[in-house]
């Protein structure tokens, strides 16, 4: 029999720097839905945002310290071996060339993100590969439009647990994130103030030693 996980997630971004609400949302989501694994994807040149402030190999470092204690975390550095722009169709169809057509798929998306679908290259296709695993948050206040509500329709699966086949659902989930961003922890670096316990302590120690970030001079 094969030993490949069956249920797996998948969380992309940019991760600039990686932090807890980053990791809190890839925990609860992985125990949840009782996820055999649980991927981050860190991007190397993303097309719908700025560029990471930070290099592809520094970012990857972090994310690997920070989930380096999680057994069901692991990461997934497919996307940064890329020389162009990461997009998310190409991700999946490299992940189903290497895993198979029966293993289940998810991949989060935020609502900010998922209101953005129509937007992305080859957007309707990613239901061919993947469920699709929305995170539903209480201030949130984008509003899909009207193409999206008709491609969501048909698609919609109300219990994330009722999650069927390799692909091809939209489902959501509750979730109450932390506060915390990554523009936030940067714009804490660069005037001097103290990022601890916002991120692993791994990470934060990376950041001192590499010296990360602008006037990362982290306080003690």
């Amino acid at each position: 029999m094969s030993s490949l996980p069956t249920r797996i997630g998948l969380f992309g971004g940019t991760f600039d720097p990686v932090h807890i609400g980053h990791l809190r949302a890839a925990l609860e989501v992985a125990e949840a839905l009782a996820l055999d694994e649980l991927r981050l994807i860190p991007s190397a040149r993303p097309p719908h945002r700025e560029a990471p402030s930070v290099s592809a190999e520094d970012r990857l470092a972090m994310v690997r310290l920070a989930v380096a204690d999680v057994a069901t975390l692991v990461v997934d550095d497919r996307e940064l071996r890329r020389t162009r722009h990461s997009y998310t169709i190409e991700t999946l169809e490299s992940l189903r060339a290497e895993l198979g057509d029966e293993v289940q798929l998810l991949l989060m998306l935020g609502w900010d993100a998922f209101c953005g679908l129509p937007g992305w290259h080859r957007w309707r296709e990613l239901l061919e590969l993947c469920h699709i695993l929305v995170l539903q948050r209480p201030d949130a206040d984008s509003e899909p439009c009207q193409e999206l509500r008709d491609f969501l329709a048909a698609r919609s699966q109300p219990d994330p647990q009722a999650l069927k086949g390799p692909g091809g659902q939209i489902t959501f989930i509750w979730q109450n994130p932390l506060a915390v961003s990554a523009t936030q922890i940067r714009g804490l670096l660069a005037t001097g103030k103290s990022i601890r316990f916002l991120v692993p302590d791994a990470v934060l120690d990376y950041i001192r030693t590499h010296g990360l970030y602008p006037a990362s001079s982290e306080p003690r």
